[in-house]
C-alpha cells in the first residue's frame, strides 16, 4: 500500500513548470563562482513525494519539479524517481557538449542517439547503521551517423564527455558540506562536514506562493510512458517494499535514452530497470544564454534537483524504517558548475564545487537523533556517493 496521500495527483498541477514569480517567494541563486550556480529548495509532501524549486544564476530561470517513488518504496509512482533526474540531466549535458564540439569542428551529424546507464549499490543494515549507498561507473552508448573516422570520432566523444559540467562531480572525490537546523534552531553536526558561513533561511512557508507559467510546448514536460522493459540486473530488485528491507545488498540501474528533436528539444526516456518501475518521458532545453529557448529545464537544473531529491528520500527511508518522529523536513542545496568546455567555449574539462546543503528538521527526537538522521541520510544517498566517488563514463560507439 502506498504511504501517505497522493498530493501530486490531488494538486492538479503539471509535474514540471517554470515559476514566474521567484521574487515573491524569495528564491535567489547563490553567488556565481565558476560559471553557473543553482539554489534548490526541496520539501517533502507525503513521505516519498517531494517538490523542488531550482533557480539558476546563469539562466535567470526558476523551475518547479516533482518526484515520487514506485511500489519498491510504497510510493504512488506519480512522478519520476529521484535518481532519474540526474540521469536525465547528465545525458542532456552530454548531448549539449557533443553537438557544440561538432559545431566547432564543422562536423555534420546526420543522426545521433544517446543511451546511458547509471548504476548504484546499497549494502548493509539500516538498524545496525551499516547501510551505505554507492555509485558505479556510468555506461554511455553513442549511436551516430557522421563522416569522422573511428579514431577522430572517439576523441571527439571523449572530449565532449570531459567537457560536461557534471565531470566535476565525477572526477576526484567531492565531500558534500552541510548545515543543520532542528525546530528552527541551528545545531552542531555529527560526522558530516560543515559549510562555512551562516545557515540559510528556512523556506518553510514559501513554496505555496509560486505561480506556474504556461508551457510554450504543446505537451507535458514530464509524463509517464509505461512500464520499463525488464532487464536482468545481478542484485536487482522489483518487489513491493523491497527498498525498505533492513538488510540490503542490491544494485540499482537507471537508464536514459536521449534524442534531439528538430525543434531543438532533447527528448529523454527515463528507464527504471532496478528497482523495476515506470518509465517517464522528460524534456530538456538550455536557456537562451546557452543557445536554446528555455522551454524546458536545462541539464544543470535536472542534475541539481536529482541530488537533492535523492538525499531527501533517504530521510524518509530512515525515519520510516526506524519509526522515528519527523513531522517535516526540507533542504536548501547550493550547487556550483563550470561552463561546458564546448558549449561554454572554455575548452576545458568541466568542474564543480562541493555541494552545500542546509537541512531543516521538525522533530521531537533529540539533537543526537537529528544529527544521526543527517549522517545516515548522507551515508545512504546514492548521489552524494556519486559525488565522493572518483569514476569515469565508459564510452561505446555504434555507427548508424
Amino acid at each position: 500500500m502506498p504511504i501517505g496521500p497522493n498530493i501530486l495527483a490531488q494538486s492538479k498541477l503539471p509535474l514540471t513548470f517554470e515559476v514566474i514569480n521567484p521574487g515573491d517567494i524569495g528564491i535567489e541563486p547563490p553567488e556565481n563562482r565558476i560559471g553557473d550556480s543553482l539554489r534548490t529548495w526541496v520539501r517533502s509532501l507525503s513521505v516519498f513525494q517531494k517538490e523542488a524549486i531550482v533557480a539558476s544564476s546563469r539562466t535567470g530561470l526558476v523551475w518547479r519539479l516533482a518526484s515520487d517513488e514506485g511500489p519498491y518504496l510504497d510510493g504512488h509512482d506519480e512522478a519520476s524517481c529521484p535518481l532519474s533526474f540526474l540521469t536525465v540531466g547528465m545525458i542532456a549535458s552530454y548531448m549539449n557538449e557533443i553537438m557544440a564540439l561538432a559545431k566547432q569542428q564543422g562536423l555534420v551529424i546526420r543522426q545521433i542517439r544517446l543511451i546511458q546507464d547509471n548504476y548504484y549499490t546499497m549494502e548493509g543494515s539500516m538498524r545496525k547503521r551499516t547501510m551505505v549507498g554507492g555509485a558505479l561507473p556510468v555506461e554511455l552508448t553513442v549511436e551516430i551517423d557522421c563522416d569522422l573516422d573511428d579514431a577522430a570520432l572517439n576523441a571527439l566523444l571523449l572530449n565532449a564527455i570531459a567537457a560536461s559540467p557534471i565531470n566535476g562531480l565525477m572526477r576526484g572525490k567531492l565531500e558534500s558540506l552541510f548545515a543543520l537546523s532542528k525546530n528552527s534552531c541551528q545545531i552542531e553536526l555529527g560526522k558530516s562536514k560543515p559549510i562555512e558561513g551562516l545557515l540559510h533561511g528556512d523556506p518553510e512557508n514559501k513554496f505555496d506562493g509560486y505561480e506556474a507559467k504556461g508551457s510554450a510546448l504543446n505537451e507535458p514536460i514530464v509524463e509517464p510512458v509505461g512500464v520499463t522493459p525488464k532487464k536482468e540486473i545481478p542484485g536487482g530488485t522489483s518487489a513491493a517494499g523491497s527498498s525498505l528491507a533492513d538488510e540490503q545488498s542490491r544494485t540499482l540501474n537507471i537508464g536514459g535514452i536521449c534524442t534531439l528533436r528538430e525543434d531543438g528539444i532533447k527528448e529523454i526516456t527515463q528507464l527504471q530497470y532496478s528497482p523495476h518501475g515506470t518509465s517517464f518521458k522528460l524534456l530538456s532545453e538550455e536557456a537562451e544564454v546557452n543557445g536554446g529557448q528555455g522551454r524546458a529545464p536545462d541539464a544543470n537544473t535536472y542534475i541539481s534537483a536529482g541530488v537533492a531529491f535523492c538525499f531527501m528520500t533517504q530521510f524518509g527511508r530512515f525515519v520510516k524504517m526506524l519509526d522515528l518522529d519527523l513531522k517535516e523536513y526540507r533542504v536548501v542545496q547550493d550547487s556550483y558548475f563550470s561552463l561546458g568546455g564546448a558549449s561554454g567555449g572554455t575548452g576545458q574539462a568541466g568542474t564543480a564545487h562541493p555541494l552545500e546543503t542546509h537541512v531543516y528538521l521538525e522533530t521531537n527526537e533529540s539533537d543526537d537523533v537529528a544529527r544521526e538522521m543527517l549522517d545516515i541520510s548522507e551515508q545512504t544517498c546514492f548521489l552524494h556517493a556519486f559525488c565522493r566517488t572518483d569514476m569515469k563514463t565508459k564510452l561505446r560507439v555504434v555507427r548508424l
